[in-house]
């Protein structure tokens, strides 16, 4: 941990994630955040329970659970399920949805629903008799025999939001939640904190009992590599695309606070024409997210540029990228969590690298 911020990983769940897990453990990464999308990954929570069986310090956090995926009491058993088998290492990280709602279709969930989701699970998980709307019924429910030790509700699961709106933030606030906040743009990392900050202290929270979270991918260039080298392109190329993937569905499934600057619009029209070929047309949304923040698909690779990669990404040398996570530990992030590419657990040492000179 350098002074004032630590780092994370942050994967696309596979059944075998607790292998780059253990092994940041390892070199000393405090927390390791596992995406919930289903169809395109394995399982977060089969995954986040082999990770806590083959760990013993690092901190496992859904990064992030979209509650459309699985009815909150199923969410509160699963977390507490994990918090027994790591106990006090469990972290609850929670969004309205990107990538996991569009593989179906589907934007993103209402922040009045996820509200109170939150209700529901963080309610179950601190023991409490909840009044539940389910199926057009109101019901009560409630943990039956937390007594007998299957789950663990006694030591504490952290809240985490990703909130990339204001309206997100003060939401963040209004419930002493942690911030998470995904980007590749110091400029944007800089204007979200800000907005969390003032959000936390109107809201009567002071920001530095709280976890601020930047998420990003990129790649660690060696001296005189390319942006667009095919090292770059497999490590950073996947997080740069996920932007066009964002903008060619906007007026289908709204914006989520992806752009690509003025100048690299022509790429935006370009990838724009690859996807009005993706078949079914009324489905075009399967054939835009196969690969989303894995792979790049071969008719990425034409408008997976060096520029795209460099505007969108944490991509550079190693000098380079410890100064702009100074930049980001400056301005108020506590948290700092790079996306390792999935069949690319090298990644791990070179990050480790850069953030040993923090």
């Amino acid at each position: 941990m350098a002074d004032g911020i630590d780092f994370g990983i942050n994967l696309a769940t596979s059944a075998d994630s607790w292998k780059v897990v253990r092994r940041a453990e390892e070199l000393g990464y405090a927390r390791a955040w596992f995406y919930d999308t289903q169809l395109l990954n394995a399982d977060v929570f089969v995954a986040m329970a082999a990770a806590a069986l083959q760990t013993s310090t690092i901190r496992l956090a859904t990064g992030v659970l979209i509650p459309s995926n699985r009815i909150a009491p199923v969410a509160a058993s699963a977390l507490a399920s994990l918090n027994a088998l790591a106990p006090g290492r469990i972290d609850f990280g929670i969004s309205t949805g990107f990538t996991a709602r569009r593989t179906m279709g589907l934007g993103p969930v209402k922040l009045a629903d996820m509200k109170e989701y939150i209700r529901i699970v963080r309610g179950l998980l601190a023991g409490e008799t909840l009044e539940w709307t389910f199926e057009g019924q109101r019901r009560t429910i409630r943990f039956l025999s937390p007594e007998i030790g299957v789950v663990n509700m006694t030591d504490p699961i952290p809240l985490h939001v990703s909130a990339l709106g204001p309206r997100g933030r003060r939401l963040t606030a209004e419930l002493g939640a942690g911030f998470i906040f995904a980007t590749g743009n110091v400029g944007h990392a800089r204007a979200a904190i800000t907005d969390m900050h003032a959000a936390w202290r109107a809201a009567g929270v002071d920001p530095a009992t709280r976890v601020a979270t930047m998420f990003t991918g990129g790649c660690v260039l060696r001296d005189g590599e390319p942006y667009d080298s095919d090292r770059a392109r497999a490590q950073a190329g996947p997080h740069a695309t996920i932007t066009l993937h964002n903008l060619v569905e906007v007026e289908q499934f709204g914006n989520m606070g992806r752009s690509v600057p003025p100048e690299l619009a022509p790429l935006l029209e370009r990838y724009r024409q690859i996807y009005l070929t993706y078949e079914p047309a009324e489905a075009r949304y399967l054939s835009n997210h196969r690969g989303h923040l894995m792979f790049l698909r071969p008719e990425e690779y034409p408008v997976c540029t060096a520029d795209l990669i460099r505007s969108l990404t944490f991509t550079a040398t190693r000098p380079e990228l410890r100064d702009r996570i100074r930049g980001v530990r400056d301005v108020g992030y506590t948290h700092f969590s790079i996306h390792i590419r999935h069949g690319h657990p090298e990644m791990l040492e070179e990050w480790a690298e850069v953030f040993a000179g923090v």
